[in-house]
């Protein structure tokens, strides 16, 4: 990564913080120009390090706080604050004040973006009630000299830890940070929210695999080749999850919810906003290993019909695997536009879409649309998406409903969403 420039970088500027914004930021000003601050929270004053500069803005780290805001406390990870880790955002705010930050951002971009206009409260999810504890998947990077850890913020660089705080207990006993890792560049650590089931992803530098460092017997080993390919090196591809009374088959590159209450808390609202029937034919697309589609085979029943798309090979065997005790379910490996291209003509009666960060897109929505299906459940990860995709289902006939937000994914500003969208 190139350095950053510009007349203003490196140096330090004071300044009154104001609202707060997507992505982590806080915004002030300085001499009238726009400033994005790291570190900060809304109302406090502080003295803060240029660290890039545009036309438009600046971007800085608060390396001094002034004023302090009284949701302000110290960060539980001696490797949270400017120039260290740069995956938690907000360490320094209390648990209540992060959840009340990322409800002003995801209203913010809902109004900025789709002109809706809506309070939004983010929802605490049971498991990890000091933030602490809960990432069940964690990939660190590895410098050049072996050592775990994670890239500082916008940069390549890496800052090497001794423990990951908001991991999950059994990732940190994995041991990954322990070890030197020579000849790799990112080590992902894995393990169950429900079963003593764990794995470790290796991505070397080179085409030959470097010996391993001593990993406990019941750890699987997987290589992971430029692409996203995984080979087995040994024991099993993945975990497995359990979510109310079915057990999930999940391959450690497929999709899952790494908060350990996430799982549950999201399949039931995606039921609270669609509200199935029996005898109901119900979508699930972006299906992964198959979460949202289990939870509508049982309320569909055997005399409704629930189809599942997903285009990742891997996780649709996964949700084929898991799902194949229920014969009136039924899962496609596809691109979801090509598959509902397929399926134009066909009754639908509820859908709920999870796609990437990336969002759906207006297409699929209107594709949607034209299967005159009564309601949709939207689960998005990324405020800015959702809300320019909920403003393509309005805009092909659907009304917004409901939108709630829950905090998987605590001490940082991303935040999951579920938007009930019906249509008369």
């Amino acid at each position: 990564m190139r350095p950053e420039t510009g007349e203003l970088v490196g140096t330090e500027v004071d300044l009154r913080v104001d609202n707060v914004a997507h992505g982590g930021w806080c915004v002030g000003r300085h001499d009238e120009q726009v400033v994005f601050v790291r570190h900060a929270l809304p109302g406090e004053r502080v003295r803060a390090r240029v660290t890039s500069q545009t036309k438009r803005f600046l971007r800085a780290d608060a390396v001094e706080i002034i004023e302090s805001s009284p949701d302000r406390v110290q960060p539980p990870c001696p490797y949270a604050g400017p120039g260290k880790c740069g995956g938690c955002d907000w360490q320094h705010a209390s648990l209540e004040a992060q959840r009340r930050l990322k409800g002003e951002v995801v209203a913010d971009q809902l109004r900025r973006i789709a002109g809706i206009d809506r309070e939004v409260v983010v929802e605490e999810l049971p498991g990890a009630s000091d933030g602490l504890g809960w990432r069940t998947r964690v990939r660190f990077a590895v410098d050049d000299e072996g050592r775990p850890g994670f890239r500082r913020h916008r940069s390549h660089e890496v800052h090497p830890v001794d423990e990951c705080a908001i991991a999950h207990p059994d990732v940190n006993a994995l041991g990954v940070t322990d070890t030197t890792w020579r000849g790799f560049t990112e080590v992902e650590a894995i393990t169950s929210a429900s079963h003593a089931d764990n794995a470790v992803v290796v991505t070397p530098r080179s085409a030959r695999l470097p010996a391993l460092p001593p990993l406990r017997e019941s750890t699987a080993v997987l290589r992971r080749f430029k692409g996203g390919r995984l080979q087995q090196v040994r024991g099993r591809r993945g975990v497995r999850e359990t979510v109310g009374d079915r057990e999930y088959r999940v391959s450690a590159g497929s999709f899952w919810q790494v908060h350990p209450g996430a799982a549950s808390a999201l399949s039931e609202a995606v039921l609270d906003a669609l509200r199935p029937e029996p005898g109901d034919t119900a979508l699930d697309l972006y299906c992964g290993a198959g979460l949202f589609a289990g939870a509508l085979a049982g309320a569909v029943g055997p005399q409704g019909r629930v189809l599942g798309v997903e285009s990742e090979s891997e996780a649709a065997r996964d949700a084929r695997h898991n799902l194949r005790d229920m014969p009136w379910v039924r899962v496609e490996q596809a691109d979801v536009g090509a598959q509902l291209r397929e399926w134009v003509d066909m009754r639908v009666d509820v859908a709920v879409v999870d796609p990437p960060r990336a969002g759906v897109g207006e297409v699929v929505a209107e594709q949607l649309a034209e299967l005159r299906n009564r309601r949709v459940a939207y689960v998005s990860c990324d405020p800015a998406t959702l809300a320019r995709d909920l403003g393509a289902f309005i805009g092909a006939g659907y009304t917004l409903e409901e939108v709630r937000a829950f905090d998987s994914f605590p001490m940082t500003h991303h935040v999951e969403c579920v938007a009930t969208l019906s249509r008369e």
